[in-house]
């Protein structure tokens, strides 16, 4: 437990900090983080879900209102990017491995010329495969009130 913590201290003085920095992750760590990582490209920005399924374990918990549990729903969610927005790309400018978990700070945009959204998507794995995902997503406004940007 004082692992995590530790570690949770540590990623949240690297995001204020700003510096960019990465912590040493386990080697099982790396590898989760370069499963989501090609998971993530796969799925939202190729928009292949048969490549991306082949990343998730044989339970996968989805925590997105907006998409169901399991492969079929996350099949179904990419064929809603494909469909209405095409051109949607996800840069990923941060990603943390914490054990089982794998933390993204992502910018998406949907439609060319849109601002984006700013996502913190957090994923469960176990045993190498993607089993359970949460994100939080807001609107990238044209200011905030600190003038500091939000990626």
């Amino acid at each position: 437990m004082k692992h995590c913590i530790g570690k949770t201290l540590a990623v949240a003085a690297l995001i204020v900090a700003g510096s960019g920095a990465a912590l040493a992750e386990t080697p099982q760590e790396q590898a989760n983080i370069k499963t989501v990582l090609a998971f993530y490209q796969a799925g939202l920005n190729d928009k292949n879900a048969d490549a991306a399924i082949k990343f998730l374990g044989s339970h996968y918990t989805q925590h997105n209102p907006n998409a169901a549990d399991g492969p079929e729903g996350f099949r179904q969610f990419v064929a809603y990017l494909r469909d209405k927005h095409p051109q949607s790309k996800s840069t990923i400018e941060r990603s943390f491995g914490d054990g089982d978990y794998v933390i993204l700070h992502v910018h998406a945009v949907r439609d060319p010329g849109d601002r984006g959204d700013a996502i913190v998507d957090i994923f469960k794995l176990d045993k190498g495969k993607i089993v359970e995902h949460w994100d939080v997503t807001q609107a990238i406004p044209e200011k905030t009130a600190s003038g500091n940007p939000m990626l």
